[in-house]
């Protein structure tokens, strides 16, 4: 699902409708799913940025909010994350706050099995979004792309990123991600090489977005991504 349809005219609706679907899953699992749910779409009420598509709460303030202590909130959040229910933009660390971004596609799969149990019209309603948009499908020697991958080092700035990249998007890595050469962090400027220009002007047009987000989280903020050519 693209950030745009989160706000704006009709972005109610939408926001209604990803509440139910989390809260339908918990209803259908267990009692700790129960409660699981009911924390998230508590959080995602109250403090939810639809606009940066993200919310950035501090653990005292959830404990706070939920009745709960500071370590149950370390546990729910490193069970969303695991769970691939949220994506964490930015760490926590002293003196910053940590970010987290809901992963729509994710909870778009997870629910599917369970729309119809809200009613037809909701589950027309949720086919009708779209929260992996298939791009235009292009012509691309992949087998020979696949032979580009590096496999940077482990100190590599390139690693932790690649192997977010590969977590959170296993349908796009191969592809596109793992091709991708390291080039330089500096300056401001997290520089990257594709094979060709198609494959350099098509990821900066449709995945620039995810790898920056990765490169935020990995890395740190306040870089800009350049995706360049090879030759």
């Amino acid at each position: 699902m693209q950030t745009k349809k989160l706000t704006g005219p009709g972005a109610g609706s939408v926001k209604y409708d990803i509440l139910t679907a989390l809260g339908v899953v918990g209803l259908h699992g267990s009692s700790g799913d129960q409660v699981s749910m009911a924390r998230l779409c508590t959080l995602i009420t109250a403090r939810y940025n639809w606009k940066l598509d993200e919310f950035c709460v501090g653990q005292r303030e959830m404990a706070r909010m939920w009745n709960v202590n500071e370590r149950t909130v370390k546990r729910e959040i490193k069970r969303w994350i695991d769970n691939n229910v949220l994506i964490c933009k930015r760490r926590g660390v002293r003196g910053r706050v940590g970010a987290y971004r809901l992963n729509l596609p994710h909870i778009f799969r997870m629910s599917e099995q369970i729309w119809s149990a809200v009613g037809p019209d909701f589950a027309d309603r949720m086919r009708s979004l779209d929260p992996a948009p298939t791009a235009t499908v292009v012509k691309v020697d992949f087998a020979k792309t696949a032979e580009t991958d590096s496999n940077p080092p482990e100190n590599s700035p390139w690693h932790p990123v690649l192997e977010r990249l590969r977590s959170l998007y296993p349908d796009k890595y191969p592809n596109w991600f793992a091709p991708l050469r390291f080039v330089s962090d500096s300056g401001g400027r997290y520089t990257l090489a594709a094979e060709s220009r198609f494959v350099a002007q098509y990821v900066g047009t449709h995945f620039l977005p995810l790898i920056a987000e990765a490169v935020e989280a990995e890395v740190g903020p306040g870089r800009n991504i350049v995706v360049t050519a090879d030759g």
